[in-house]
């Protein structure tokens, strides 16, 4: 093709790959042609340099998720501090006596690998997997915004060019929301004092830690010898974990509501629209100030709403439950109430991941009914046990309803119901089930098969993992 037959757009993709492929420097010819389209040749330039790294890693204008792990391992460890043999040991003591102390609190089992004291940086390292699935639909959100507001304040001649440059645009939002994840993961790391701190389960699945670099911090103004303060946070750490591997769906549930919630996201294009009229690509500082500070993110929807009063709810049961067990594998320390209320109080306010997820997804991590949640469970476990009040944990249905928060005594009648071995009241579910029943049978008898055997329809529930758990 002659040079005279090429299109606006044919030269400016050319240029564009000059720039990025030729170490961000254009002819003398190619500036008079950006110059003719009316396109500053200084600030093209500037921009390419600063995104050359950024256009080459997204080659599917996907987010570039090199950039926060890079980013929280800097701050993670910036400190060079590592974990000294002797913190090794006396945290390993503390896990083994704690798990002495929480088999007495529990029906549900031991971890099957031993819990480990963590750097900073190796904290990041284990969760990051588990942030990034948290974070991935917000930034997929915030890139596509991004483009659609570029290409808004663009002149109609320039929509077919900016068009051709629209996965360096994508790629521009989604490498900034993943260094911004970084920083806030990187900072979570210098707080964190325990896998389960978070009150998300992070961690990988069956896995329990400390970290000491953390450690003295936490219990700097409390007062409490270290030896306390280790056993108790060792116990609550192994709780935790412990029943996050025992109900295989809660990990997945939560992770599913928070990720729902985020997907629900819409940035606010206005303000986007506003801050791309002034936005500088070649001092993105502006745009990553805007991220971190959620102005980005309007008002959550009511679905929105919604979600989180389950998510909250959810979270409040599972620490509730920590709560009650930790306080019961605990009596023979003197200090485990005033350590506990340090936690609730820690938590109360939001805890170290408060900031973390209100800034990636405008989601307020606070169980807010702790308090009544442990109240439940500590009822529960007074009137029935902790076999039965572990067994609740067995199957997503038979988990505490909101209802039961408020007013433990429906829930304990069943559960002292079932202990006689009598039959649940009938509820709407068995009245569809039974419906679902006559229909199929009704289709046998005329020849047809529904490929379900209707006693196992009727008497068992399937619980994915775990298998099929008997009603």
């Amino acid at each position: 093709m002659a040079d005279d037959d090429r299109s606006p757009e044919d030269e400016f993709q050319e240029m564009l790959r000059n720039l990025l492929g030729q170490g961000g420097s254009l002819g003398p010819e190619q500036l008079e042609r950006l110059s003719a389209m009316g396109v500053d040749p200084a600030m093209l330039q500037q921009m390419m340099h600063h995104l050359q790294g950024a256009f080459a890693a997204g080659g599917d204008g996907g987010v570039d998720w090199s950039a926060t792990r890079t980013q929280a391992l800097h701050l993670a460890n910036k400190d060079g501090h590592g974990i000294s043999a002797g913190d090794r040991q006396d945290f390993s003591e503390a896990f083994a006596l704690a798990t002495l102390w929480l088999s007495e609190a529990t029906t549900i089992s031991d971890l099957p690998t031993p819990p480990r004291a963590l750097t900073r940086g190796a904290w990041v390292e284990a969760t990051l997997p588990v942030w990034q699935e948290l974070a991935e639909p917000v930034a997929t959100s915030v890139a596509d915004a991004l483009t659609a507001a570029l290409e808004s304040q663009a002149p109609e001649e320039m929509q077919s060019m900016i068009a051709g440059a629209g996965r360096l645009m994508r790629t521009v939002g989604g490498s900034l929301f993943a260094a911004q994840l970084g920083a806030v993961v990187g900072k979570l790391s210098l707080e964190v004092v325990s896998g389960g701190d978070v009150g998300i389960p992070v961690m990988p699945d069956g896995e329990a830690a400390i970290l000491p670099q953390n450690f003295a911090d936490f219990g700097r103004d409390l007062g409490i010898d270290d030896e306390q303060l280790a056993l108790s946070l060792a116990t609550r750490e192994l709780a935790h974990a412990r029943l996050f591997r025992h109900a295989r769906w809660l990990r997945l549930h939560v992770i599913s509501q928070v990720t729902d919630f985020a997907r629900g996201i819409h940035v606010d294009t206005d303000a986007l629209e506003e801050l791309a009229s002034r936005f500088d690509p070649s001092q993105p500082e502006e745009l990553r100030q805007a991220l971190e500070s959620g102005v980005l993110l309007p008002q959550r929807s009511e679905a929105q709403a919604a979600a989180l009063s389950r998510l909250e709810h959810l979270l409040a049961t599972i620490e509730g439950w920590v709560d009650v067990v930790s306080a019961d594998a605990t009596t023979r320390l003197p200090a485990a109430d005033r350590i506990a209320e340090a936690v609730r109080r820690r938590r109360a306010v939001g805890g170290p991941a408060e900031q973390a997820m209100a800034s990636l997804v405008g989601l307020e991590l606070r169980p807010r009914r702790l308090r009544e949640a442990a109240a439940m469970w500590r009822a529960i476990t007074d009137a029935v046990g902790a076999d039965a009040r572990d067994s609740l944990w067995d199957y997503p249905d038979l988990m505490p309803t909101p209802a039961d928060v408020d007013d433990p005594a429906a829930l304990i009648g069943r559960l002292r119901a079932r202990a006689r071995g009598e039959a649940p009241e009938r509820d709407e579910m068995d009245d569809a089930l039974d419906a679902l029943l006559a229909s199929a049978a009704a289709g046998d008898d005329a020849g047809g098969t529904t490929g379900e055997e209707p006693g196992d329809a009727r008497g068992r529930r399937d619980d994915g993992p775990e298998g099929p758990t008997p009603v």
